[in-house]
This record gives structure tokens, sequence and C-alpha cells, in this order.
């Protein structure tokens, strides 16, 4: 990671430990350390709903790691462009991608001011490659698609990785989910991919669903769920991989005890332009 500004690792003023941050949450799930009482309150709210949210993370995370690991080694793909990047945990993408192909470019993107100050910090990558943060919003990725980061670290004229881990969940307006992904699609040539996954209710059971419906209309939860069909929209156009838009256990395991669909309620993709 480029630590060429003097700013890079100055601690970031907007940093609130008292408003409920969805990256510290999840590193709570995943059995991190960064995170205040007041993600810890929300994630277990949630997990008295859903209990299986903390194997939901997980899995998500394996998910993630297969579908890298695929791409950098399968797919020939050096370049990844990571957005809703969260806090450090193990199996980043940089490093996943560098073990199998050190001189994969990586340009992690969020606007968590702890997940901005945590990367720079730790997330460094193989000197043969790049690995670098932007600190920027997924709602507008024009933002994105003309920093200067990126085009120090991405060439959009080969093929990129878009991974989309998940976030989307977080844009409620279907439309405006639709058009963010598809202006990310139109920046970058065939031979690309969409990597997503994306919360659902249609593995859970209807009180569930009842009562984390009950949480969005309150507020208490940030996250919106879509059924396979809304999941499948971001794909539409692209060449989905075998076996298509399933709950993350099922793409490609690499085990045979994995979770069943409601225990995990995440689809997870992999699409090619």
């Amino acid at each position: 990671m480029s630590t060429s500004d003097a700013d890079q690792t100055a601690p970031d003023h907007r940093l609130d430990s008292q408003t409920v941050s969805a990256a510290r949450r999840w590193n709570y799930w995943l059995g991190g350390k960064d995170h205040f009482q007041v993600d810890r309150d929300a994630g277990d709210r949630i997990a008295r709903v859903y209990p299986g949210i903390r194997t939901a993370a997980r899995e998500g995370r394996a998910f993630h790691g297969r579908a890298i690991r695929y791409l950098a080694a399968e797919a020939g793909i050096r370049q990844f462009l990571d957005i809703g990047t969260g806090l450090p945990a193990p199996a980043n993408t940089h490093e996943v991608a560098q073990a199998v192909a050190p001189d994969s470019r990586v340009l992690y993107v969020d606007n968590d001011p702890m997940v901005l100050t945590h990367a720079r910090a730790l997330m460094v990558g193989a000197p043969q490659g790049a690995t670098r943060y932007l600190d920027a919003d997924l709602r507008d990725p024009a933002s994105i698609l003309g920093s200067p980061e990126l085009a120090d670290t991405l060439d959009l004229r080969e093929p990129v990785a878009i991974l989309l881990i998940a976030v989307l969940h977080f844009i409620r307006d279907d439309e405006q989910a639709r058009r963010v992904v598809a202006e990310l699609l139109d920046a970058v040539p065939p031979g690309s991919y969409l990597v997503a996954t994306h919360g659902t209710s249609d593995f859970v059971d209807p009180e569930t669903a009842r009562r984390f419906a009950a949480m969005l209309v309150a507020g208490q939860v940030d996250t919106w769920p879509r059924d396979r069909a809304g999941v499948s929209a971001f794909f539409a156009g692209l060449d989905l991989l075998a076996p298509g838009v399933v709950p993350v256990s099922q793409w490609r395991p690499d085990r045979p005890d994995r979770p069943a669909p409601a225990e995990v309620s995440t689809y997870g993709a992999v699409g090619r332009k």
C-alpha cells in the first residue's frame, strides 16, 4: 500500500464510537476485536432474531476466498476492485490473490473511518503487485472510477474483478443498486468479473422473516434482503459461472460439511462480462 502521502496513517476524526458501524459489526460476528459496545449490542440484537448470522459471516468470508482463488489461479485475473472492504481479517483479497499471483493489483474501497485507519496500517501487499485504499462510497461509482488511486492501481483496459461482498444489501432502492453495478461494469472490459454476495430472507422461517422485517421498520437493521430474482438481476448480461446464484455455502464448496441455506441466508455468485 502506498504510504507516500503524509496523512496515510493519521487518525480519522470521523471515528464515532456511539454510532453502529456495519464494518465493525461484521468484524464482531467474524470474531474480530475491532468494534465498540454499540456494535456488539446491535450485532447481538440481530443474532437474537437470526442466530445464524455468525455462520453467515464466516461462510460469506469463505466464499470470498474461494472466488478470488478461482479468479487468480484459473481465470488469470490480476486486478481486483474490492468495494465495501470491511476491516482487515484473515484472507483479505490481496493476501489470497497475491498468494497465487504476487503481481496482483488490488484497490480497496470503503467509507468507514476505522476501516480507513486499519487498512492503511495493516493491508500491505506483495511488492511485485500493488495494494491501495480509497475512501469512497459505493453509491457514487463515478468518484471511484475517476479517482487518482484507481488510475494509479488498476488498468481499466485490462480485465478487472469487481468485488461487492456483503455491501449491495445496504442500498435499499433496487433501481439505484442496479444502476451502481451497471456503471461499474460499463467501465471495465470484456473478460472482467463481478463477484457479489447479498443477504436474503428466502430460506428463513416466516416468523424469523417477520421479526427481521419489523427490525427494518424500526431502524434496528440496515441491510435490505433481496430474493434470488433480485440478486440475479445484478448479473444481467453476464455469463454466470456454475453453479449460478446460490447460497454462499453451496458455491463450489471445498468441504463436505457445509451449512444449510437457512444457516447462511446469503446468496453468492460470480459472473463474467
